[in-house]
């Protein structure tokens, strides 16, 4: 049964006093006006003044398109700020499709493109936290999200990870120390009101969440009144048959803020990504838009919806299994080498999604002169596990391995160096 979520509880003081820019909403009518409408209303600069004339994209296997006429103008233009009005279109049938959405989603819910899914998160947390209070974390976390977290004096509240993700019953014992699922529902300052993690493929540890171990979560979450801030830009980066189920496609209150990315699977340069989620606080990111970036670069809004007409659902669902199989032959070069270098060194789980191999080494207290000393002396480059923590005191006996971008030889060289220095640290 679902319930009705007050969203107050999740929007700051800062975020309060946000107000509609008018100009941004002009932009909107600008865009939209039928024919004939006479706009003396903006400070938008004429088009003709402009040195571009067309743009021709080529892609890979040949095809190409072409930025022209209406579409190299809108693309080199002010757009409305949740986004070029085309992909924004593309992208509700896309979430409808790849999620099961039903019909009546995007009545209580709305999408925004981001200038990668990151400013998006960046402006949600800016949206709900104040100082002092407690969020939830997946540990360990990408640091770009406790680099965010960290200037707003929010304490982070780190929940634990096993293979498989966030553990439920982690997450209930940190919930229960605030009080009962009643007080922590109630209260908007003192106690958490979000949950951050990733569900497929986490950075660093490569875990996806499974289904029913979500739905545990999330049930968990609608007691304590919590929303949800599902970052996923490894969603279709995972390596089974199946795509995984998305807390998204389970959220019956719309307690959920979703964030996907481009980057991983189009171009990381491009700078597209978008959020889904709950109206009353998307329009609230989109008014912290208004006021920074206005709106993520049209041209390369442009570039990417005319790439989803050239494709079509259907290519591009090809091309996301092209970049899977990929990532899972990368995947099982790393996990080769680490068997033949590390063995008996350290420990690891197989990812079953995203870019990392997170690997422990019990010999040793914390890897971090390991890593940022040996490892550079020595010619490897990893990153330690300590920088993955949400307190810079603790200590963390792994590191991460990316497989994404370095050769079978040179994963393997890499991985013979490091058992080398690993051998010479526990000698």
């Amino acid at each position: 049964m679902s319930q009705s979520v007050d969203y107050d509880r999740f929007i700051n003081d800062l975020s309060a006093r946000r107000k509609v820019s008018p100009i941004r909403e002009l932009t909107k009518l600008f865009t939209t006006a039928p024919p004939g409408t006479i706009f003396l209303a903006g400070g938008i600069p004429n088009g003709s003044t402009f040195p571009f004339s067309r743009m021709t994209v080529e892609l890979k296997d040949g095809a190409t398109f072409k930025l022209e006429g209406k579409k190299i103008e809108n693309a080199l233009q002010y757009q409305p700020t949740p986004g070029y009005p085309p992909l924004v279109e593309q992208l509700q049938k896309f979430q409808t499709q790849v999620h099961g959405l039903d019909s009546t989603f995007w009545q209580k819910n709305s999408l925004l493109v981001s200038t990668g899914s990151q400013d998006a998160l960046c402006k949600a947390l800016e949206m709900s936290l104040s100082e002092g209070d407690p969020i939830l974390v997946q540990e360990p976390i990408y640091p770009g999200t406790s680099a965010i977290i960290r200037p707003l004096n929010a304490n982070m509240v780190p929940i634990g990870q096993d293979e498989h993700g966030i553990v439920p019953s982690a997450l209930r014992s940190a919930l229960s120390n605030y009080g009962s699922p009643e007080k922590v529902s109630s209260m908007k300052k003192d106690v958490p009101k979000l949950l951050y993690l990733n569900s497929t493929g986490a950075n660093p540890t490569g875990a996806t969440i499974p289904a029913e171990r979500k739905k545990e979560i999330y049930d968990i979450a609608c007691e304590f009144n919590l929303v949800i801030l599902e970052d996923d830009p490894y969603y279709f980066l995972h390596f089974e048959e199946i795509d995984p189920v998305s807390f998204l496609s389970m959220d019956r209150d719309s307690r959920v803020l979703r964030f996907d990315s481009f980057s991983k699977i189009l171009s990381s340069g491009l700078r597209v990504g978008f959020v889904t989620g709950p109206k009353e606080l998307v329009s609230r990111i989109e008014l912290h838009t208004q006021a920074s970036t206005m709106h993520t670069s049209a041209l390369s809004q442009a570039i990417v919806s005319s790439l989803l007409d050239e494709w079509g659902s259907e290519k591009l669902l090809q091309h996301f299994k092209m970049i899977q199989q990929f990532y899972k032959g990368k995947r099982d070069c790393m996990l080769a080498s680490a068997n033949k270098h590390l063995k008996g060194l350290a420990e690891w789980s197989v990812p079953r999604a995203g870019m990392f191999l997170w690997i422990k080494v019990p010999g040793i207290a914390d890897t971090k002169k390991l890593i940022t000393e040996g490892g550079i002396e020595h010619g490897v480059i990893l990153v330690p596990g300590k920088d993955f923590l949400a307190y810079d005191d603790a200590q963390s006996q792994y590191f991460r391995a990316s497989y994404t971008v370095a050769s079978p030889e040179d994963i393997d060289k890499g991985f013979a160096r490091l058992a080398n220095l690993i051998k010479a640290e526990i000698a």
